[in-house]
């Protein structure tokens, strides 16, 4: 019998077609989970009714429950909906960019890399929602350092004002194998707290060790990629900078490159470049992202790294032995102008889109959010990876009068009033500086590409002038 080849192309058409259909279902189905877009009784909701909240995820299931729970309850409490989805720090950025883009953002952003280099540019764009109404109440249990974080520049009305709601703040701190020191007759209390010495006190640690062992270990673990996913380079370099006494802007948020700016700028890169090419520093921290110097201490590849948050010690927090006996934590040096170290605070926050369709309701969940025993609640079931932005929290001995050695030097650093914000804070161009990733640019020129420290700096300030000239536009 022949076969009926006039048929069969309409019956694949159809077939095609049935399965482009069914394809489509399923995406549309599929894009918001089911179990987010219903009510208590079954009933489906529209995507409009919900509270759509993009979150930063954590990194241990702690912190991802503790801000589920803070929704949950205010879903109890409120009768609202809410749509909670979360993403990597590096991926929420990116992908907060493209949905505002589009037009097709979320309601409610809460990405702890953006407040550094994403939302100072929105708010100067006027694509974030004025919150004032949500801190004016309780504007007097904020420390004017943490005000001053959320308060940004909105060029279309010409005003500046809240733009975003404070979550948590952190800071630099400097993890180490106490274990290790103890196997070379080291002791914390032997780490010295002049500039040059602390970091030789590293160099010839590690000497030791590798002497009494055929595993290849690095004293230090500085983060020197210039990708610019990875901001661990640039908090890390600003807080050099700020050892060295190099302010770029002007009390006016004005940019200043004086010869003595530049040459400490070179000095700063003279410093990297030294350690780097003494071999103190792993060759491939050229190619780091923001998690490969936890990793490299966690697996004994590094001596130490600085890290600006808890985020070491909370990945080794079930190992008890390790967390109270092995691992150590340690303050900056002092300058080397010999003057006490002034830390960079990061101010976490969230944000509303200017264009959410729900800016009341959002609004109600940040006010209820940053309600003071709220707060404390979510940050202790995070982890406490974070640490307080309201006065009042520093008064619970779960902060001050600790036992927990991270905790507490966390909490020294943050309550001496010897600390500072970000140069965004002052000028919204400094967040492009940030964004480009520039001074880890700097930094893969004079190690990988080997030019030296003087023509690193004058191209980075020259990129910073175009920036900051752009920006006046």
């Amino acid at each position: 019998m022949g076969q009926n080849w006039g048929y069969r192309p309409k019956s694949l058409l159809k077939q095609l077609i049935l399965a482009v259909v069914s394809l489509i279902i399923f995406v549309a189905c599929s894009y918001f989970p089911q179990s987010q877009m219903t009510d208590e009784s079954g009933n489906k909701l529209e995507r409009s009714q919900v509270l759509n909240i993009w979150w930063e995820q954590g990194l241990n299931h702690d912190e991802d429950e503790a801000i589920r729970t803070i929704i949950n309850n205010w879903q109890q409490a409120t009768g609202n909906k809410v749509n909670l989805s979360f993403f990597s720090n590096s991926e929420l950025t990116a992908k907060a960019e493209r949905a505002i883009e589009a037009g097709n953002n979320p309601d409610i952003i809460m990405n702890p890399k953006a407040e550094r280099i994403l939302y100072p540019r929105l708010a100067w764009q006027g694509k974030l929602a004025d919150v004032s109404e949500v801190i004016q109440p309780i504007k007097n249990i904020y420390d004017p350092d943490i005000l001053q974080a959320i308060s940004y520049y909105n060029q279309q009305e010409n005003k500046r004002s809240y733009y975003g709601v404070p979550i948590y703040q952190s800071t630099v701190l400097v993890y180490y194998w106490r274990s290790l020191l103890d196997s070379v007759a080291l002791t914390p209390q032997d780490i010295p707290q002049e500039w040059d010495k602390f970091w030789q006190f590293w160099q010839q640690a590690g000497d030791k060790l590798e002497k009494r062992s055929s595993k290849k270990l690095f004293a230090l673990g500085l983060t020197l990629s210039g990708n610019e996913s990875t901001d661990d380079t640039h908090n890390l370099f600003e807080q050099i900078l700020e050892a060295y006494d190099l302010n770029l802007l002007d009390a006016a948020g004005n940019l200043k490159f004086t010869p003595a700016i530049r040459q400490k700028l070179i000095d700063c890169l003279a410093w990297y470049v030294r350690l780097y090419r003494q071999g103190d520093i792993p060759p491939d921290a050229v190619e780091w992202s923001n998690l490969d110097n936890n990793r490299a201490l966690l697996n004994q590849l590094v001596l130490m790294t600085p890290n600006n948050t808890l985020s070491i010690p909370a990945t080794i927090r079930q190992d008890l032995n390790t967390y109270s006996a092995r691992l150590g934590v340690v303050e900056l040096p002092n300058k080397p102008s010999g003057k006490p170290m002034r830390y960079l605070i990061f101010v976490r926050q969230a944000v509303i889109l200017n264009n959410s369709p729900h800016q009341a309701i959002a609004k109600e969940f940040l006010s209820y959010f940053i309600q003071p025993q709220v707060s404390a609640k979510y940050l202790q079931a995070a982890g406490s990876r974070f640490q307080p932005v309201q006065t009042p929290l520093w008064k619970d001995p779960y902060w001050r009068d600790t036992q927990d050695p991270y905790l507490a030097t966390a909490s020294k650093i943050l309550t001496s009033n010897n600390t500072r914000l970000s140069y965004v804070v002052d000028n919204p161009a400094y967040s492009q500086v940030l964004a480009e990733n520039i001074w880890g640019k700097a930094l893969i020129k004079v190690t990988v590409g080997q030019i030296s420290p003087d023509r690193a700096a004058d191209e980075a300030i020259a990129r910073i002038k175009e920036i900051f000239a752009e920006w006046k536009e």
